[in-house]
């Protein structure tokens, strides 16, 4: 008997040892909520992972998946709800996930947001870093200024919306939720005119049709709009024409572009754009500083939660206009320009080429002379500027979801800053890269701050300070 087959007869065996099954249906209390926000329920220890149901819910579950260590169940009927239960909340945004939060009551998912940071601490016996409340907004519902929308053929129509999660199957949506209503509406006005203009929308399984997504960019503070058209094919019938029809519906439609995605991938944009009608970037602003967008330019989603978290990096930088600063993954520019109005000179480094053409733009669209930015990989240029003796009295860090590299990390200890401000994105990372610090002359000093720059969705902003202890 094969070896495989053996393995295989052997998995199967375990699968049958485990106290759930695939299709069986049992009464569960949940006990607590993953980090993605799902509810968890245990049966001999045994976690089901359950979407739409939250700590105290008693829930008849229809287990979905079982595999040896956990499971994954969906809400046949609840018992009783949760005093933290959003009664009025949309399936909806729950199913394509969206808004998976928000059938959370606001207070309680700033406090599961904390809660997050808290327990990656604990784990990792750093429970002698606190964790501040969550900072959170006063309306947090319609706050995001981009949106990424895919387009598919609906009984022969084309149709914008979203697809469930963990699958592709496509829903219709227009209402968007935690978008700029004006955006909604511009995107309405764009599908009338594809529909108008008769292009086809794409099929991911045959790899046909032309309209892949709609990536919609308002400015906060200046209303102007940037639509882009992501296509399969380089040819976009009377795309010109189409453009100029976009932004005679929609006065505040300065812009808009074609974007070229060829390939079979599940990445949004690809990395060829052509302008269509209008200007070729749109403009608004963070705390008074002007900043220059192009299509693919990275631009923090929450113009007002990101303004706070700017404001709070300034202030605990504690700029007398003395110090030299390093801004790691520096984007457009967005830290380095509201710092350097504090601060002697700042160097900021990006990998994205076209993200360093738009910082150099910005600082003199702002005046701004003190600010150098490099195109490299921050560990790259972190070992650069160490080889030339740069001394920075502060190094901010706002890395990817990935957090720093071990090369990064490594370098910043010879570059040796008295003080490092890490905004981070994702708290797993944040407290490994802790570690690192904490271990290797670093402390936190006061409290990590959390910020919801993502309400109704598990993710959270943060904001730690380090400072140099050793000499």
């Amino acid at each position: 008997m094969s070896q495989p087959f053996l393995a295989k007869k052997e998995s199967r065996k375990k699968m049958k040892n485990t106290p759930v099954q695939k299709n069986q249906e049992l009464e569960v209390t949940v006990e607590d909520l993953s980090y993605q926000g799902r509810g968890v329920a245990k049966v001999d220890h045994y976690p089901l992972f359950i979407d739409d149901a939250l700590p105290s819910e008693k829930i008849l579950a229809h287990v979905m998946k079982a595999s040896r260590n956990y499971g994954f169940a969906k809400v046949i009927k609840r018992y009783n709800d949760s005093p933290d239960r959003q009664l009025d909340s949309e399936s909806a945004y729950l199913q394509t996930g969206i808004a998976p939060l928000q059938h959370l009551k606001y207070e309680a998912q700033l406090r599961f947001k904390q809660q997050q940071i808290e327990e990656l601490l604990h784990k990792a016996h750093l429970d002698q870093i606190a964790v501040a409340s969550t900072r959170g907004m006063a309306e947090p519902l319609h706050y995001r200024n981009k949106a990424q929308i895919p387009v598919r053929m609906v009984n022969g129509q084309l149709e914008t919306g979203f697809f469930r999660q963990r699958s592709h199957q496509f829903v219709p949506m227009h209402d968007f939720l935690i978008q700029d209503p004006r955006i909604d509406q511009v995107l309405e006005a764009v599908q009338a005119v594809l529909r108008e203009f008769e292009v086809p929308a794409y099929n991911e399984r045959q790899h046909s049709g032309v309209i892949r997504h709609i990536v919609i960019r308002r400015g906060h503070y200046s209303g102007q709009v940037m639509v882009t058209l992501v296509t399969r094919s380089r040819k976009l019938p009377a795309g010109t024409q189409l453009a100029q029809q976009i932004m005679s519906h929609c006065q505040d439609v300065v812009s808009v572009y074609q974007n070229i995605n060829a390939d079979k991938t599940n990445v949004i944009m690809g990395k060829q754009e052509k302008l269509l009608a209008g200007k070729p970037q749109i403009e608004d602003q963070l705390n008074g500083i002007k900043f220059a967008i192009s299509p693919r330019s990275f631009f923090q989603v929450n113009s007002l939660q990101t303004e706070k978290i700017y404001q709070y990096v300034a202030e605990a930088a504690q700029l007398s206009g003395k110090e030299t600063v390093i801004d790691a993954y520096c984007g457009i520019g967005t830290i380095s320009l509201s710092l350097a109005k504090k601060a002697k000179q700042v160097y900021g480094v990006e990998i994205v080429a076209d993200a360093i053409k738009d910082a150099k733009q910005n600082a003199v669209l702002n005046g701004i002379t003190n600010a150098e930015f490099k195109v490299a990989a921050a560990e790259e240029q972190f070992g650069k500027w160490a080889s030339a003796g740069l001394k920075p009295d502060i190094v901010v860090f706002d890395p990817p979801r990935k957090g720093l590299e071990t090369k990064v990390l490594e370098n910043t200890l010879t570059l040796a800053p008295k003080k490092i401000v890490y905004v981070s994105c994702n708290p797993a990372t944040l407290v490994r890269d802790l570690q690192f610090l904490t271990e290797n002359g670093y402390q936190v000093t006061g409290p990590i701050q959390p910020f919801d720059q993502f309400p109704q969705t598990n993710h959270v902003e943060s904001v730690t300070v380090l400072e140099r202890t050793e000499k």
